[in-house]
């Protein structure tokens, strides 16, 4: 069966066609061709990843994803729809669900709502099955996606329940309102243009939307 983390990517590939390789992104100063470099790099070049989080090895993790940008696009992108090599675990699709989904639907909604005429009128539909898997993976990872917030968050989904993945602070507790696709680019650092709700103090609210977020 197709998992849901392929079915992003190869929706996200499709989005690349359409917008080409120097459309913006919500990563800027990068471009699409750097958001699609950086997937293949994540997924084919591990000896490239360390340095996605240790400042000291940026160097070579940027000089590694500059070679990839500079492919010509189609190749690139048939690199990202083709995805890791036989040896990267993500091949089997339960894996690729829990390590990919939130990465690749961040990097689709990255590449979507940097168009300068985006709205939230204009977001996409996200499947019921997608919004599951989303909110499995803020319930498993929330407390590390959230972890820089000053105030305590709860997650208030419809559909979904209610999660907690922040205890309160002194300064108080947030209660985010809306459904798990926008709780997770919210918690990836995408709260500029996350569709969602804001129940708390003024102060509260404004101390957790200066925060900074993203793995």
């Amino acid at each position: 069966m197709t998992g849901l983390a392929q079915l992003e990517r190869e929706a996200l590939c499709a989005t690349f066609v359409d917008v080409g390789p120097d459309a913006p992104t919500l990563c800027s100063p990068w471009r699409t061709r750097d958001v699609a470099a950086h997937l293949v790099v994540r997924e084919r070049r591990p000896d490239a990843l360390p340095g996605v989080l240790m400042p000291a090895l940026a160097e070579h993790t940027q000089r590694v994803q500059d070679s990839y940008a500079a492919q010509e696009w189609t190749a690139l992108v048939d690199m990202v729809r083709e995805g890791p090599p036989g040896w990267n675990p993500t091949r089997v699709p339960a894996v690729d669900d829990a390590i990919n989904l939130a990465e690749f639907f961040v990097h689709h909604e990255d590449v979507l709502r940097a168009a300068p005429d985006w709205s939230p009128a204009k977001a996409r539909a996200v499947s019921a099955d997608t919004q599951a898997a989303l909110w499995a993976r803020l319930k498993q990872a929330g407390q590390l996606l959230f972890r820089r917030s000053p105030v305590g968050v709860v997650l208030l989904s419809a559909e979904h329940g209610r999660h907690s993945v922040k205890g309160p602070t002194k300064k108080g507790t947030v209660v985010l309102e809306g459904v798990p696709s926008e709780f997770v680019l919210f918690a990836f650092g995408r709260g500029s243009v996350a569709d969602l709700r804001f129940e708390g103090t003024e102060q509260a609210v404004a101390e957790l939307k200066d925060a900074e977020f993203g793995v």
